[in-house]
């Protein structure tokens, strides 16, 4: 084993224990990922608190792909903006590792799921909003789509995590109190549900079972 794979080699450890540790600390709003820049098909060597759907050995980002063959883009670029693959609105931070000679040869990023803040800020203003007028508009229309969405986006953001990050329990107890307050029994309810969590119909109405009558 020559001594620049052996560096190379070591270097990923590290970037891996670092990443293990990174993960646990942010869990579960930041998605952690170790990048091995030598493999650009096969690149992704570790990821914790998988929020991007990748997999292990999956190709570099672009970023990647810049920084190979570009060596002058800067070691560390923070805060960019980013998506998901589903559309989540990510921050970023993308540190490079350089080897002995100066080529980037590893990559730690970190994707920060902005969802729940996000949603933590809409009720924040909600809370805050006053009325404009004393006018008064009322509906007596059944409760619509949004106001479920609103209801699961708030009960995720008191428990400081995202819809899709809900455990098993957390699930149940959404649930119970979406039926308490008779959300589920709008039209389509269980879908939607099931859509915004990130799980199966099926899934979803076996937690429906488990609830107490």
């Amino acid at each position: 084993m020559t001594s620049q794979t052996s560096d190379h080699d070591y270097v990923l450890a590290q970037l891996r224990h670092i990443a293990h540790g990174l993960g646990e600390t942010l869990a579960p709003f930041c998605e952690v990922v170790v990048h091995d820049l030598t493999e650009q098909d096969h690149a992704i060597v570790a990821i914790h608190n998988n929020l991007s759907g990748r997999d292990i050995g999956d190709p570099m980002t672009e970023l990647g792909g810049q920084r190979v063959s570009h060596p002058e883009t800067p070691e560390v670029i923070a805060n960019y903006p980013n998506r998901f693959p589903d559309g989540r609105q990510a921050k970023s931070t993308s540190i490079g590792i350089r080897d002995r000679e100066g080529r980037y040869i590893a990559a730690l990023c970190l994707n920060v799921d902005l969802t729940v803040f996000q949603n933590l800020q809409n009720v924040l203003n909600r809370f805050g909003m006053t009325a404009a007028t004393a006018d008064i508009s009322e509906s007596l229309a059944p409760v619509g789509t949004q106001a479920l969405l609103e209801h699961i986006d708030a009960f995720a953001a008191r428990r400081s995590t995202t819809p899709r990050a809900l455990k098993a329990d957390e699930r149940r107890a959404l649930l119970r109190e979406l039926k308490d307050n008779g959300l589920l029994d709008m039209r389509r309810a269980i879908d939607t549900v099931a859509q915004h969590l990130g799980i199966s119909r099926t899934t979803l109405y076996l937690d429906t079972r488990k609830l107490a009558p």
